[in-house]
């Protein structure tokens, strides 16, 4: 391994030796993020880690219509743009598994999730998350943990025969399937549950022994992240933020596996010191994904309001109108996750900590609606007084010079400020 996949690679090595430091997994396919990311990670001279999901980017083009290939060339065109040094990106695949076929049998399933990381593998993605833990149309309703490790290892060596084929770095593997809601929880929070350390041993063993009796121990020592649940997440309008003191035993544990840091998801919406406090304990590499969209669509919003005052036009469609046409027309991707009466609906579908509009931006309509405001504003500088009305968040860094105060700039601004916060909790 050469540069950053080599760096990360020794991360629970670092971490043994001494070291506190971690690394944000940035989760989205938006352009605007990916931009914002590698940016941020220029001016920083730092690693930058992206990955796509199973559901986002597949072997048959997920939502996003793209296959990992087609992802990497994306993404490097924004490296390109930017002026980000490839040797610095590390290209991640999560939830490497059957999860978008498991209305399939098992077999069949299976056949597609292999093809799927074949896929990743061979166009040099370097961080596998291995994510077989749920059940298909065949299965019972919970797998035994040797059925999702052994299943596991048998993506582990479509990969490995990938990379054998293709050439290229040998990925570095996450395990682990203790992980919190994609996107979000669906209910109402209270408390989570903590990972038992022995169910977070039990995984590293299980899984140890059936790389085992694939041959594959020596893929099995590039695996550095157990994935678990810390205790934290959010739903649509609450957090639950890191009590250190809960994973008190969780965290003890990782003495008894040094080849391993735990990787947390859903950390989204965490409190500067949370993250900083999960990093310290373990928890060194941080998936962060809504959050980042997030932001986007507050700026995006607050722009659309400065573009009502500051360049008035009747014929143009205020964006979250047009963003409320587009999810009712089609309501797949948020009408599960947002209970409740049709007002508190439609206060979901914009404002939700889990963010379900971030699936409707790539839509032909909310690009037409999103160009026509920033065609709108072009690149002129906004006043202060309207970016302190409608864009609040961003106007200190704007007094301070640090922020340009046309559209663009603002919009990168807004999820700077989140990858500014993972920056201060991971490079403890």
């Amino acid at each position: 391994m050469t540069g950053a996949t080599e760096r990360f690679a020794r991360i629970a090595a670092r971490r043994v030796a001494g070291g506190k430091g971690g690394v944000a997994s940035i989760c989205s396919a938006h352009p605007l993020v990916i931009e914002a990311a590698l940016r941020h990670g220029a001016a920083h001279g730092a690693d930058v880690l992206i990955e796509a999901t199973c559901n986002q980017v597949n072997h048959e083009g997920g939502y996003t219509g793209m296959t990992p290939a087609a992802f990497r060339a994306f993404v490097e065109a924004h490296a390109g743009k930017t002026g980000f040094p490839l040797d610095r990106l590390i290209l991640g695949g999560d939830h490497l598994g059957p999860n978008p076929w498991k209305h399939l049998p098992a077999s069949q399933a299976m056949q597609k999730a292999v093809a799927m990381i074949y896929a990743y593998a061979g166009a040099g993605f370097t961080k596998l998350h291995l994510d077989t833990s749920m059940a298909c149309a065949d299965d019972s309703v919970v797998l035994p943990d040797e059925t999702i490790a052994a299943r596991a290892a048998d993506l582990a060596a479509a990969a490995e025969a990938a990379v054998a084929r293709a050439g290229g770095e040998k990925p570095v593997y996450i395990i682990g399937t203790e992980v919190p809601v994609p996107g979000g929880a669906l209910e109402t929070l209270d408390h989570m549950h903590v990972t038992e350390p022995a169910d977070a041993l039990r995984t590293v063993e299980v899984h140890r022994q059936a790389f085992s009796r694939l041959g594959l121990d020596a893929a099995f020592a590039r695996a550095v992240g157990v994935v678990v649940q810390p205790g934290v997440e959010f739903g649509n309008a609450e957090i639950i933020a890191y009590a250190p003191r809960k994973a008190t035993k969780l965290v003890a544990s990782l003495e008894s596996m040094p080849q391993f840091v735990f990787e947390a998801h859903s950390t989204d919406y965490q409190p500067t010191e949370a993250l900083a406090a999960l990093v310290r304990d373990g928890f060194a590499i941080l998936k962060v994904g809504p959050w980042l969209t997030f932001a986007l669509r507050e700026a995006l919003y607050g722009l659309s309001s400065v573009a009502d005052r500051l360049v008035p036009d009747p014929t143009r469609e205020n964006l979250p109108t047009a963003m409320e046409r587009v999810m009712l027309a089609s309501p797949g991707n948020w009408r599960k996750h947002y209970p409740g009466t049709p007002d508190e609906q439609r206060l979901q579908r914009h404002f939700s900590f889990s963010d379900r509009i971030r699936y409707y931006w790539p839509s032909p309509d909310a690009q037409h609606a999103t160009k026509a405001l920033l065609a709108a504003l072009g690149d002129r500088d906004i006043p202060r007084p309207l970016i302190s009305q409608y864009l609040g968040h961003l106007d200190a860094e704007v007094g301070a010079g640090r922020i340009k105060p046309t559209a663009h700039e603002l919009l990168i601004g807004s999820i700077t400020r989140v990858l500014d916060i993972y920056r201060d909790a991971t490079k403890l």
